[in-house]
């Protein structure tokens, strides 16, 4: 990973409070939570079978939008 990606990680991190402790970072981004970018600038599409569970997903419909910084800058920079 590009030094530059590592510190815009931890910038994101530092601004926010994680209800998994970041579990994302401390797998090295091995196990994250399932989500599909659509395109949209700071969105994606969760995938994750039960999404009420979590504080960033955003009811849409029938569907839930991810709006986790860290997780959408993975989707959107690293294509994780």
């Amino acid at each position: 990973m590009k030094e530059e990606h590592r510190k815009k990680i931890k910038e994101i991190m530092g601004e926010m409070q994680c209800p998994k402790n970041f579990n994302c970072a401390e797998s090295g981004f091995e196990v994250i939570c399932k989500a599909k970018d659509l395109g949209l600038e700071s969105y994606l599409k969760c995938l994750e079978p039960n999404p009420k569970d979590c504080k960033f997903a955003l009811p849409y419909g029938y569907n839930h939008f991810c709006q986790c910084p860290l997780r959408v800058y993975l989707a959107k920079k690293l294509k994780k």
